[in-house]
């Protein structure tokens, strides 16, 4: 909590200077901890997804990334989009959606019970084996 709160005063004291180093580790701070856009069309997709109506949930997520997430929230929309293209029998764009997780989180893992999942378990293993 105190590293936080330091970080978010050394930024705001940052905030005057123009150096495009300093309002860059701005921008990806404020980018950590602002709510991006998308934030509420990706809580409707993960509802809509858990719900079991993925067509909805496709939409919502979809929405979410383009109006704007930070790199969790896009991890987020990428992983559920990948679970219901494998969940509907479309291993290639399962297999797209994975790359795009694993792009921007090379170490990303799925929790124990998601990676033990039968059908989309295997497709993330096999993306990330040729990530490598």
């Amino acid at each position: 909590m105190r590293a936080a709160l330091f970080l978010l005063v050394s930024c705001a004291l940052l905030v005057g200077c123009e150096t495009a180093p300093v309002q860059q580790i701005t921008q990806d701070f404020k980018s950590i901890f602002e709510a991006a856009k998308g934030e509420p069309d990706l809580a409707a997709g993960i509802r809509s997804y858990e719900d079991g109506n993925y067509k909805m949930a496709m939409q919502q997520l979809q929405s979410a990334l383009e109006a704007g997430l930070n790199s969790f929230g896009q991890i987020k929309a990428h992983k559920y989009l990948a679970f219901i293209h494998c969940a509907s029998g479309r291993e290639s764009r399962c297999r797209e959606e994975f790359q795009k997780v694993l792009y921007l989180s090379p170490d990303f893992e799925l929790t124990p019970a998601e990676a033990g999942h039968p059908t989309w378990g295997p497709v993330f293993r096999s993306v990330k084996a040729q990530q490598r």
